[in-house]
């Protein structure tokens, strides 16, 4: 069911992006940016990438639901800690600041509202854990810190920020740094708390 919502999600996005329609991670129609430049951007967003890891992490587990190994963990926990970094960044600052209609807004909800705390209800009720280790903790924080990396980077060249908590041209570099180390910390709060959970909880083969 999530991996069915979140590819329809996706779908949806890259059919607004191909005829015009409102994006539905910030609401811009991009009338004047090319369907290249949108799909750049479109990919660059911290929700499609958590998504797709989503989208990945569901079917390998619809496929074989014992799936186990080193790179699965992190990337298992990579989906839990990106998606509900997801829905609580959407929900507390960007749901404010975007106002959708249509599909845009059917995609938004299956990105930042379904697949967020359906995956995080599903590893709770049916795990498979226990599967998180301390070495995967520190390992699932490579995709983040060199996805901030990158966005601050391209962001020197094009001035173009997929956040504005992250846009060094409206905030200045100071802020927009603050802001990504908060939302480091947040996740750092989150990792910690999920490989609590998952030694605390009982086992589901």
């Amino acid at each position: 069911m999530i991996a069915a919502v979140v590819l329809a999600s996706v779908l949806i996005e890259l059919v607004l992006i191909f005829t015009g329609g409102a994006d539905a991670n910030s609401g811009d129609a991009g009338a004047s940016i090319g369907v290249g430049t949108r799909l750049w951007r479109m990919f660059s967003f911290f929700t499609i990438q958590s998504n797709l890891i989503v989208l990945a992490v569901a079917v390998g587990l619809v496929l074989r639901p014992a799936r186990d190994g080193s790179l699965w963990r992190v990337v298992r926990l990579d989906s839990l800690l990106g998606i509900v970094i997801t829905g609580l960044v959407f929900a507390i600052v960007l749901a404010p600041q975007v106002h959708l209609t249509g599909w845009s807004l059917a995609s938004t909800i299956g990105l930042h509202y379904i697949s967020p705390w359906a995956t995080l209800a599903a590893w709770l009720v049916l795990g498979p854990r226990p599967r998180l280790t301390w070495h995967a903790v520190a390992y699932a924080f490579i995709w983040p810190l060199a996805w901030l990396i990158y966005i601050f980077t391209q962001g020197a060249f094009t001035n173009w920020y997929p956040y504005p908590f992250l846009d060094v041209t409206d905030l200045g570099l100071a802020t927009a740094l603050r802001n990504a180390a908060f939302v480091l910390l947040l996740g750092l709060l989150l990792a910690t708390g999920l490989k609590t959970l998952d030694t605390k909880l009982p086992p589901r083969a």
